[in-house]
């Protein structure tokens, strides 16, 4: 079987120095909010390219605690608008209703599945107040012509950089692109946490210190409640992992390239739409727009009978995602919209495994399998 993700294996490849630093935390008695943390948070932003790195206890808390201290700070009050892309993982929409804000769902460009930028400016009102942009799967989404439109109508550009970190734009790395962004580091990520984790990173100084107070209580002083705030905050022994792994994910986000660029150059099945990756600079470290694959996303029109006959030939795959956020039941207000280019693809998307630790055999393997589908014959 070649799995999606072994993270039995993805971790195994650092063991020693992970036992190690959870026996110095376990040794240490302190548990929360230590040397650990403030020590992760300082690489992470020199990482980034920011001044302020605030580990949090999750992506989804890292994004509804950028909004929540705009709110409180008077950049935004409840009710005003953010534009976000249709297709995206549900958190992205959840830390927007969350802060009672209300998102303004945008169509994805079909050749990226990243925000449509062209389309954003015919979205936006006087209740306008921030774009959030999603690198999804790993691929970067930014252009000169979002920052222009940023810039015409005043508006705060919030990164979802969950899927993304280690790409480039122009020589920067994403989540130092906008006024602020929201990481995750759940264990499936190109940077993953043995458990659940997140951060934000901005330049913003004002920004960042509201933001770190409301994730611990709303407190600046302890016991002195400012804000009413969260309990979001990263564990010493999460961070403890972290900091030693974002020592090696350049590495590894280079050998997500490499695998990506084997697939784009040997999947020739003529019913499979690979990703939109011609330029060879996608698969090259530190260039002018450099991506991370943290997914490797076909469409194909039969995309369960495709992932059935994977399955039955022992490669796992997982569909990301399988209902776009206005078909959610929690969502119902919008389940009679109609966005066809998100919809198309999540009813054709198909993730191929590709991890830092998938060998050569398995790399061809899965290849040579994925071209001899035949769906007649299934």
């Amino acid at each position: 079987m070649i799995k999606f993700l072994d993270l039995k294996e993805v971790n195994a490849q650092y063991a020693d120095e992970l036992k190690q630093v959870a026996s110095e935390v376990i040794d240490s008695g302190w548990y929360l909010l230590g040397e650990k943390v403030k020590q992760f948070e300082k690489h992470l932003a020199e990482f980034v390219g920011v001044k302020h790195s605030i580990g949090v206890a999750n992506g989804l808390d890292a994004l509804r605690l950028i909004l929540k201290a705009y709110i409180e700070i008077g950049v935004m009050q409840e009710g005003d608008e953010i534009i976000v892309p249709a297709n995206t993982y549900i958190a992205t929409i959840l830390a927007i209703t969350d802060n009672r804000l209300k998102p303004v769902l945008v169509e994805p460009d079909i050749n990226t599945y990243n925000l449509d930028i062209s389309l954003i400016e015919q979205h936006i009102s006087e209740r306008t107040k921030a774009i959030m942009v999603v690198h999804l799967y790993g691929q970067v989404c930014w252009s000169q012509q979002l920052e222009a439109i940023a810039k015409k109508y005043n508006l705060k550009v919030i990164e979802d950089n969950a899927q993304a970190i280690g790409a480039y734009w122009n020589g920067k790395r994403t989540g130092s692109l906008g006024d602020a962004a929201g990481f995750s580091f759940y264990p499936g990520k190109n940077l993953g946490a043995l458990g659940d984790s997140g951060a934000v990173t901005c330049n913003n100084d004002e920004l960042a210190e509201v933001i770190r107070a409301i994730a611990n209580y709303g407190c600046k002083v302890k016991y002195h409640n400012e804000y009413q705030g969260l309990n979001s905050r990263l564990d010493e022994i999460q961070a403890a992992f972290l900091d030693v792994k974002i020592k090696y994910i350049d590495a590894e986000n280079q050998h997500r390239r490499e695998i990506a660029q084997y697939f784009c150059e040997n999947i020739k099945h003529p019913e499979i739409i690979l990703p939109n990756a011609q330029n060879i600079s996608l698969f090259t470290p530190q260039c002018s727009l450099s991506h991370v694959w943290h997914l490797f996303v076909i469409r194909i029109k039969e995309r369960n009978i495709l992932q059935q006959y994977l399955t039955e030939n022992g490669i796992q795959t997982l569909i990301h995602y399988p209902i776009p956020p206005h078909k959610q039941f929690c969502y119902n207000e919008w389940n009679q919209l109609s966005y066809p280019i998100t919809e198309l693809i999540h009813n054709e998307e198909l993730s191929l495994p590709i991890s830092p630790v998938m060998t050569e055999e398995e790399i061809i393997s899965l290849v040579t399998v994925v071209n001899a589908f035949n769906n007649n014959k299934i």
